[in-house]
């Protein structure tokens, strides 16, 4: 059996990861692709737990190198338990967020040094690669702007301040650049149906999937 395609969604908060993580699942689904629609922080029930460590209480409960062991820690079991075992049964595995996540935030957002997260991510990670990663791009005030119509329910994380989540998007889109063979940007403002028709044109690119 052919090992399944792993397809990582990225960028920063409002960005729609979630939405388009939904709609391209059943997308493939269309195509008779069998898909498995997951998450980080979590994606595992242990990674789950480690989850509400991360997203819940104040800006300050942990300082991003803790941030950082923690979200690799979560990675580590969400990958042996969720995703390896997913591709090894040809399944196609969408993620909303991966290693790059890390390096945004806890690097190019609170400055951790990159090589260390590097590292750490790819011990956490191990053959669990993506094939392809979307970093959904969107400008900080309209993510701000579309978390807070989302839910009162509000993370560590978009309580961080602006700057903090300036640099992060400007991390993400450095890891494009560095990474062009694997990464594609999506435009993120527009709605969620022109946002999905580009998602799914760089992924039918990248896997030469007919229409």
């Amino acid at each position: 059996m052919a090992r399944g395609q792993f397809i990582s969604l990225e960028g920063g908060e409002g960005a729609g990861k979630s939405t388009q993580s939904q709609l391209l699942c059943r997308r493939l689904e269309s195509y008779g692709i069998e898909t498995l629609a997951t998450r980080e922080p979590g994606g595992s029930p242990g990674a789950e737990e480690i989850r509400v460590l991360l997203v819940s209480g104040k800006t300050e409960r942990w300082d991003p190198l803790t941030e950082a062991l923690l979200h690799n820690a979560a990675r580590h079991d969400h990958v042996q338990r969720t995703i390896l075992p997913a591709l090894r049964r040809g399944v196609w595995v969408i993620t909303d967020r991966f290693l790059d996540s890390t390096l945004a935030y806890q690097g190019y957002g609170q400055g951790v040094e990159l090589d260390e997260l590097s590292r750490m991510g790819n011990l956490a990670a191990g053959a669990a690669m993506p094939d392809l990663t979307l970093i959904l791009d969107l400008p900080v005030d309209d993510g701000f702007a579309r978390t807070e119509r989302r839910s009162d329910d509000v993370s560590r994380y978009e309580q961080m301040d602006r700057a903090m989540h300036e640099r992060l998007r400007q991390g993400f889109l450095s890891i494009a650049e560095a990474d062009a063979a694997r990464c594609r940007v999506i435009d993120a403002a527009p709605g969620a149906d022109s946002v999905h028709d580009a998602v799914w044109k760089a992924v039918q690119a990248r896997f030469d999937i007919k229409t």
